[in-house]
């Protein structure tokens, strides 16, 4: 069986595909979204996160790390992240939830027995599975071994993407995904470098690949203020999905938020967006009407 770096299998969620649904996180993801949600999810190894605000500085996770990389420092502890080798030992100590681990290694098979454990919620709901990330598709195989799985039990799939990934791992799972959630950030190729870590050239070349391949797509929007909300960047989009052609392609807009800030912290990276504003609901809906004056049916993920 293959197998992929976990970091988190949540169920019950109503966000990421139609109905309930248990979506399983993967590690790894080849761009750098200066406003992505889930920062832990972006290196491709195991992470070591400290929540400073449950530490109770009792120092066993100090007394246990062998590379003398957790030290006071303001009154609590921290991770030298220049010593740590992530090895997960300090977390096995700490009885305050204050380290966390991110990042497990699982087979496709042990995945499926925590999706399959959710199936009633599916039945009821039109739920499903759902990979995310990170980058899902950077375990293209593990992704299609999951699926099959799933088909053979009746369960629904659904692949969260950014879209930057080789031809051949699309190819890998287009047999068994039900539904593709693919990310459009923005339309021009600097913007989109400037603020990602990459153009949108393989991104916008993959969405047309799999719109005609037939998969059913659901484009989405994350939508930054000052970044690409912006009445070029939403004309430009439609103009895109217009040019897809005449199956009826939507639009659902993310809204920016900042609830993965934490994150940033406990893993010890900065977060570049604190001072981008969160957008009114009446902002958000003023951009929803703008695309769907330009011919696009758009939604917002609230």
């Amino acid at each position: 069986m293959e197998k992929a770096l976990i970091t988190n299998i949540q169920g019950y969620s109503v966000h990421d595909g139609p109905g309930i649904r248990t979506v399983v996180f993967f590690k790894g993801c080849p761009l750098r979204c200066r406003w992505c949600a889930n920062p832990e999810n972006l290196a491709g190894g195991v992470e070591i996160g400290f929540i400073g605000n449950l530490c109770k500085c009792c120092g066993r996770c100090a007394e246990t790390c062998r590379f003398g990389a957790i030290v006071p420092g303001e009154g609590r502890y921290r991770i030298d992240r220049q010593k740590c080798v992530n090895c997960g030992e300090c977390v096995d100590t700490c009885y305050y939830d204050a380290l966390v681990r991110y990042g497990k290694e699982m087979t496709s098979g042990e995945a499926f027995d925590a999706v399959r454990k959710d199936k009633m919620f599916y039945r009821k709901s039109g739920g499903g599975a759902t990979v995310s990330g990170g980058e899902p598709l950077m375990y293209a195989a593990f992704i299609r071994e999951l699926f099959e799985a799933c088909r053979s039990d009746g369960i629904s799939t659904c692949v969260e993407t950014c879209g930057c990934v080789g031809r051949d791992a699309l190819d890998a799972v287009l047999p068994v995904t039900d539904l593709f959630l693919f990310d459009l950030k923005h339309m021009d190729p600097e913007t989109h470098k400037k603020y990602t870590g990459a153009s949108n050239e393989t991104i916008l070349s993959n969405a047309r690949y799999i719109v005609g391949q037939g998969a059913n797509v659901q484009f989405r929007h994350p939508l930054i203020p000052g970044v690409n909300d912006n009445a070029g960047n939403i004309e430009a989009t439609a103009a895109f999905i217009r040019g897809l052609g005449s199956a009826g392609w939507g639009l659902q807009l993310m809204p920016y938020h900042r609830m993965g800030q934490s994150k940033y912290q406990a893993l010890g990276i900065p977060y570049e967006t604190e001072g981008t504003p969160v957008m009114t609901p009446e902002e958000v809906d003023a951009v929803k009407d703008a695309y769907i004056a330009a011919g696009v049916e758009c939604t917002i993920s609230r």
